[in-house]
């Protein structure tokens, strides 16, 4: 077994914890139903041996049979519950666990190098945690009953015929037996099914995504064929793995058919007094509660075999996540929305400060200092690729950075995270748009924000000039990443959502882009006069927008240098 197996039976083992009284009751009520299945087989070979031996009437075998329906409905009863129990515990673990996952990808950096990709994000999530089903709704119950039941059973009928309960003891371990030596391929396959399906996901979802890319390059078809070929091979897999699945169950159907076998005709020689292995007569009621018990022993071996694939898959789905999303996050991280918090202008201080590209082989911004006073408006200059957007990232914890970055005096690293986002505003290069209304979007930036708050955003945003024209002004629906929109207008949007807001540090990435230069100076003289005792940072190609601010820098290769800015601004704190 390797250390990945290993860690997820661990992880398996600490899940079920999570599903409290409901896991352990769906555990206990087969045991129970065992015990009143001894007594019903009992009861039942009682009535026919009395009706056939004794030749007793039908009103004195009444309430015996009236018992054994009783005992039947009864256990019927006890197995729906179980069952429900066990679905329910199941349902209570999956949504412990993808509470988890979700709230620690949440918790995490977006620009995290080791981020997985959407799409195998999803996988892990939705489809992976889903493979756990089987193991705790049905697996630990058939465990349960595996692990006591043919012992329990073996030891009720052992002192009452020695040469079936013998025949019991030596075939029932040989069905686990072989049944663990297959699971060993079970789980390899498994395994790489697993892999095969999260590869599908992610490539589905990032096809989709590039969808439009896909089809302005002609690329479709081929993808297409991509997708295809790849659903056919994880298709081959599954049946692979099923292949083996019934295999297990094969093996198992065999030698529960020869045990039952043996036990049948042992008991048919004795009767004929072929076989005298007995020292007292074999009764009819003794037979047939042998008879009834014979398969019952081997039922519960039976019921493990059919679902221990389910283990397999469980175990697969872990190791899978884990090698997606990292180590499962022991219980979930608390998140809870943002409520903007009014403060004072945010001062900013880089000291040594050294930029990396995510994949660390290109240096940004090497050993930069940097003074920003609170309440002064700043422009980070340069053209496209040269770091601007990964130095406003950096300020607000985005990107790693080397060097030291203090807000107010306190270093990055200190700041609460619910601090530093309700204190703090980024507008990036590209931001999400949902599929939602212009107003609903806007929205997001303040819970609870009232549709006055909301329409006085979009004025200062010139939203209003191009929503007056949609069907439904504010209330238009857009579709994902802005659809339905342009650019500047989808940018203005995003703008909007800064006037719900009240940032003591606001950094903004090119607010301006895909504006005419009248719309420009419009929005940067609506930012500016609200940034007024805050601290703005923005970052642009733009000259014009530029020379509004107090002061610039621009990004020079490696380094930061001031530019100068039009006198009227000079000395402005």
């Amino acid at each position: 077994m390797t250390q990945e197996e290993k860690a997820a039976g661990k992880a398996l083992t600490r899940l079920q914890r999570q599903g409290g009284i409901a896991i352990w009751l769906a555990i206990g009520l087969p045991l129970i139903s065992g015990g009143l299945l001894v007594w019903q087989a009992s009861s039942l070979a009682n009535v026919i041996g009395r009706a056939i031996e004794g030749g007793e009437a039908l009103d004195a075998l009444l309430p015996t049979v009236i018992l054994v329906l009783i005992l039947l409905v009864l256990r019927a009863g006890i197995s729906a519950l179980g069952d429900w129990l066990g679905t329910l515990a199941s349902e209570k673990i999956k949504q412990n666990l993808r509470d988890a996952l979700f709230s620690s990808l949440l918790a995490r950096s977006p620009r995290r190098q080791d981020q997985p990709p959407s799409g195998a994000a999803v996988s892990a999530v939705v489809d992976q945690v889903e493979a756990l089903d089987g193991f705790f709704a049905r697996y630990l119950p058939a465990s349960g009953q595996a692990a006591l039941l043919p012992l329990v059973f073996g030891a009720i009928i052992l002192p009452l015929d020695w040469v079936a309960g013998l025949l019991f003891l030596v075939s029932a371990p040989l069905i686990p037996l072989f049944m663990a030596l297959v699971g060993w391929g079970a789980q390899a396959a498994t395994d790489r099914q697993a892999q095969a399906l999260t590869r599908l996901s992610g490539r589905f979802a990032d096809r989709l995504r590039g969808l439009l890319t896909l089809k302005l390059f002609g690329r479709e078809a081929a993808e297409t064929a991509g997708i295809v070929s790849a659903s056919e091979s994880l298709r081959r897999r599954t049946l692979k793995v099923l292949a083996i699945a019934f295999l297990s169950s094969a093996v198992l159907e065999f030698f529960a058919a020869l045990g039952v076998a043996g036990v049948a005709l042992y008991l048919g020689l004795t009767f004929i007094d072929f076989l005298h292995l007995r020292s007292s007569p074999l009764t009819l009621e003794l037979a047939l509660f042998l008879l009834l018990m014979a398969p019952e022993v081997y039922n519960p071996l039976r019921l493990l075999a059919a679902h221990y694939h389910d283990r397999a898959s469980a175990k697969a789905a872990l190791v899978e996540i884990e090698r997606q999303l990292g180590t499962l996050p022991a219980e979930t991280t608390p998140l809870s929305d943002i409520a903007p918090r009014a403060g004072k202008a945010i001062a900013l201080d880089l000291t040594g400060v050294t930029l990396r590209t995510p994949d660390r082989q290109r240096v940004v911004l090497a050993d930069t200092a940097l003074k920003i006073a609170a309440g002064q408006h700043v422009a980070i200059l340069g053209p496209s690729g040269q770091g601007k957007s990964t130095l406003l990232e950096a300020l607000v914890g985005l990107r790693t950075a080397e060097g030291d970055i203090m807000l107010d005096g306190r270093a990055l690293e200190d700041w609460p995270e619910e601090d530093l986002r309700a204190r703090t505003f980024l507008l990036t290069q590209k931001p999400r748009l949902l599929h939602a209304s212009i107003a609903e979007n806007i929205a997001l930036a303040r819970q609870g924000a009232s549709r006055a708050e909301i329409e006085l955003a979009a004025e200062r945003a010139g939203i209003t000039q191009f929503a007056a024209a949609m069907p439904q002004g504010l209330d238009t629906l857009i579709g994902e990443d802005g659809i339905g929109l342009s650019g500047g207008q989808a940018q203005r949007v995003a703008l909007a959502r800064l006037f719900l807001r009240d940032a003591g540090l606001i950094l903004l990435d090119e607010p301006t882009a895909h504006l005419d230069a009248t719309l420009e100076a419009e929005i940067m003289s609506a930012i500016i006069d609200y940034a007024k005792g805050r601290t703005l940072v923005v970052a642009t190609h733009s000259h014009a927008v530029a020379t509004q601010l107090d002061k610039a820098w621009r990004i020079a290769g490696e380094t930061l240098l001031p530019v100068a800015v039009p006198a009227h601004k000079k000395g402005v704190a």
